[in-house]
């Protein structure tokens, strides 16, 4: 008669452990939906394919783009930068280097 319509221990227990998950999966869920609604706000529908803000793929730099960084990181001189610069155009290898 001591249990007869009340909660024992393992009652209160598993009610404990009920309501902790059911606010953490709310508050889970409450986490990602404000996390995809601020990704879906930051993607321009206009934005070309290859812009990374916009989640495309980036684009690669052509040979001319990484000629012209060496050259303006002062790896080459300005020799070396118009006769490699030649060489591509021309459609031959510069060599290595």
């Amino acid at each position: 008669m001591m249990y007869d319509h009340g909660m024992n221990g393992w009652g209160w227990g598993l009610m404990t452990v009920a309501m902790v998950l059911f606010w953490g999966l709310l508050v889970f869920g409450v986490v990602l939906l404000v996390r995809y609604l601020g990704r879906a706000q930051h993607q321009h529908p206009g934005a070309r394919p290859s812009d990374p803000r916009a989640g495309g793929p980036v684009p690669r730099p052509t040979p001319e783009d990484m000629l012209g960084e060496r050259f303006a990181r002062g790896e080459i001189d300005a020799d070396e930068y118009r006769h490699r610069m030649d060489a591509l155009r021309a459609g031959r290898g510069a060599g290595p280097g």
